[in-house]
């Protein structure tokens, strides 16, 4: 199977490549993205298995990532897998797709690249932004999905099912305000709406429309009438009571 081969180098682009994989294999099917770590059984000959794999693909994903350049000697070099796969997609004539990973990541010059791979250079890429990976993943499903004859959704996942690791929010019907969040760190305040009478939240004491006596930790003081009981926890014993007695 394997339709979409994922081209990447260690150390620049890796993790682009895997988001791609799982956000392609959760959309497409298990096995439609081809993916060296995940794809190559241990005790295959992964030179072959990486070579059938090109030849088969209906398009090959190239990560660049920033400092994708920057491996000039190796890419120079006719050993190097990143560039064999590469030039093995362009001799089988199977579409290739730069996928700039990341905002600093310019599109390619030929000054920067060997003979071999200056076609790199005049192919349009597809923006990758780290930032926002879930609308970039579905981008370039969309585009695997008009590239690659037969392949479809499966069922459940073009109605919106959220990819592996992603988060989402559903909610009822509410009567009021609602507020979601995706994160949340530190302290978190109180939010009250529609009260009768004072709220205090927070450090200090509480008291409104009557006498305030304290004396210390663990004075309370009521008046007005009640309904149900008033309760008063109080802290450590400083003394006090037995002093008074």
């Amino acid at each position: 199977m394997s339709e979409i081969f994922i081209n990447y180098r260690t150390g620049d682009g890796e993790k682009t490549a895997a988001l791609l994989r799982q956000g392609l294999s959760h959309r497409f099917g298990p096995g439609h993205a081809f993916h060296a770590s995940q794809s190559i059984a241990p005790g295959e000959s992964w030179p072959e298995r990486l070579l059938a794999a090109v030849r088969r693909s209906s398009v090959l994903l190239a990560i660049i990532g920033p400092d994708w350049t920057n491996f000039h000697t190796r890419l120079e070099d006719p050993e190097d897998w990143v560039r064999k796969e590469i030039e093995e997609a362009f001799e089988c004539e199977v579409p290739v797709v730069p996928v700039l990973d990341g905002r600093k990541t310019g599109r390619l010059s030929k000054a920067d690249l060997p003979p071999a791979l200056q076609r790199l250079a005049e192919l349009r890429p597809i923006a990758f932004d780290s930032g926002d990976t879930e609308v970039c993943v579905a981008r370039i499903g969309g585009l695997m999905a008009d590239l690659v004859p037969g392949l479809e959704d499966r069922p459940g996942t073009e109605t919106g099912t959220p990819a592996p690791g992603s988060v989402t929010h559903s909610i009822g019907t509410v009567n009021g305000t609602a507020v979601q969040s995706r994160d949340l760190s530190g302290d978190v305040g109180t939010v009250v709406k529609g009260t009768h009478g004072p709220v205090h939240t927070g450090n200090g004491n509480i008291y409104s429309h009557s006498r305030h006596v304290s004396d210390g930790d663990g004075m309370t003081y009521s008046e007005g009438g009640h309904h149900g009981a008033v309760q008063h926890r109080f802290g450590e014993r400083d003394g006090h009571e037995d002093k008074d007695r």
